[in-house]
This record gives structure tokens, sequence and C-alpha cells, in this order.
């Protein structure tokens, strides 16, 4: 089972991915923790991506797709992927495409979570006021200010992924407003069909 999940932050990928893990026994692949597992290995693709970081720099797409490569040829990836993070743009969707042609291999399911945006900012405040009532430390993302930046920069660079997939005839939505576990049975009813 090879997928995508897309959907702004905080409309519950992570949580839809953690359930899939469980459910197929696959892994899922967020690009920031391929990074740094490439870095700390020290792969040729880690190299460069740790230089550009050292530099300053943003790890270009060719750079991330590298790693993607490397990483879905892993044994524990072998029965397929959740990507996680990727792709961030068209440009990147575009290598996706080029990479699984060159490898032979095909996604199963490109699924979008979709979300009302304000009720995204009272999804986020209220994750952080329970996590602060359980004594935990909320994310640094998980803030107005901050939700509300990482969501213009999902409008202006990921949303438009959605829009390649779609006219591509291969994205399908789920309603991400749904309780947690209608939007599971969704997902499961997508993949099943």
């Amino acid at each position: 089972m090879k997928l995508i999940l897309l959907g702004p932050p905080g409309a519950g990928k992570g949580t839809q991915a953690t359930r899939l893990v469980e459910k197929f026994g696959i892994p899922q692949l967020s690009t920031g923790d391929m990074l740094r597992a490439a870095v700390k290995a020290g792969t040729p693709v880690g190299l460069r991506a740790k230089a550009v970081m050292d530099a300053g720099g943003l790890v270009s797409d060719e750079i991330v797709v590298g790693i993607i490569a490397d990483r879905v040829l892993e044994p524990d990836a072998r029965n397929g992927f959740i990507l996680d993070g990727f792709p961030r743009t068209v440009a990147q969707a575009r290598a996706l495409d080029e990479l699984l042609a060159r490898t032979g291999m095909k996604l199963d399911a490109i699924i979008e979570l979709k979300v009302d945006e304000k009720a995204l900012l009272a999804r986020i405040e209220n994750r952080a006021r329970e996590t602060i009532a359980a004594g935990g430390t909320v994310r640094a993302d998980d803030n107005p200010e901050a939700f509300k930046v990482r969501l213009e920069q999902y409008r202006a660079q990921t949303a438009p992924v959605s829009a390649y997939y779609a006219s591509r005839g291969s994205l399908k939505t789920v309603d991400g407003m749904a309780s947690i576990e209608a939007v599971t049975r969704a997902i499961d009813s997508i993949l099943a069909g």
C-alpha cells in the first residue's frame, strides 16, 4: 500500500497515518525525519543535504527526491509506505511521478483531508489547551500565530499539489472535519475500492 496523505496542518494526517501504519504494517515516511537520518548516516544524498543545511539554505527538491528515492527502496518500505510532508510542491509531485516510473512503483491512493480553516484554528487552540492541561509541552507551531503562517505556506505551496493530482484524476477527498473514526472509515473505503 503506497499512499500520499494531503491536507493542511492540523487536518489529522498524523492521526490517520498512525492508524494506517498499524493496519498495514508500512512505514510513515516524513521528509524531515528522512533528511535527518540521511545526514546522520552520511549517505551521499545526506552529505549534500548537510552541506546545504549547514550553509543555512533550504534543501532543494533534487536532494529531497534523492532521499525519498533511497528510502522507498529500503526493506521496511517494500510492502508500501505513507508519504508525510511530501510532495510539498507541484515540482516535487512531478519528480515523485518520475521516481515512481523509474522504479516501477505505483501509488495506490492520494487522499486529501478537506477541512474548514476556521475550524482548524479552533482545533489547534484546543489541542494546545489539552496538552497544557495534561501537563505536556505545546509544540512551538501549535500557537495561533505560528499556525496562521503554516496555513499560509500550505495555501501558497502545497494546496496546488491537490489540484495537480485532481487534474490527473487521482485525488480522492475525505471530510477531515468528521470524527476521527468516520475519517478512518472513509479512508478504508477508498483503499478497499
